[in-house]
């Protein structure tokens, strides 16, 4: 992947209606990837989780938002802390993101990038 820096806001860059927030806390699903799209990953560099922060900060400059898919196409696990998060560092996003674009399948995407520490697994590794 080729990547740009630029000290610019990514509201100054590209049209409202082209851009996706990405947050956990969105109702809306990732159903695909638009290539006519930006997608923001709503990240935060802190080690506490702030609930719904990255929703609200959407909300105020007016963006569309949308939640990877975890729910749709994984489990809940049981695990020794009863831990299930549907919050994933950037990287992880970045790699659910990047292997759907090449593969086109949820599954194969989460598997790639949702650690089996987020409490949550595809259907069939439940055994």
């Amino acid at each position: 992947f080729q990547m740009d820096t630029t000290q610019e806001s990514y509201l100054d860059l590209f049209p409202l209606d082209a851009i996706v927030y990405l947050t956990p806390d969105s109702e809306n699903v990732l159903e695909d990837i638009d290539p006519n799209k930006v997608y923001v990953l709503g990240g935060l560099v802190d080690e506490s989780i702030h609930k719904k922060l990255t929703l609200q900060r959407a909300h105020e400059q007016s963006l569309q938002t949308a939640r990877l898919p975890i729910r749709e196409y994984m489990v809940k696990t049981i695990n020794t802390k009863n831990y299930h998060s549907e919050t994933l560092a950037i990287n992880q996003v970045f790699d659910v993101l990047s292997t759907y674009y090449e593969t086109r399948s949820w599954p194969a995407a989460l598997k790639a990038g949702v650690s089996s520490g987020k409490g949550y697994v595809l259907p069939d590794a439940v055994k």
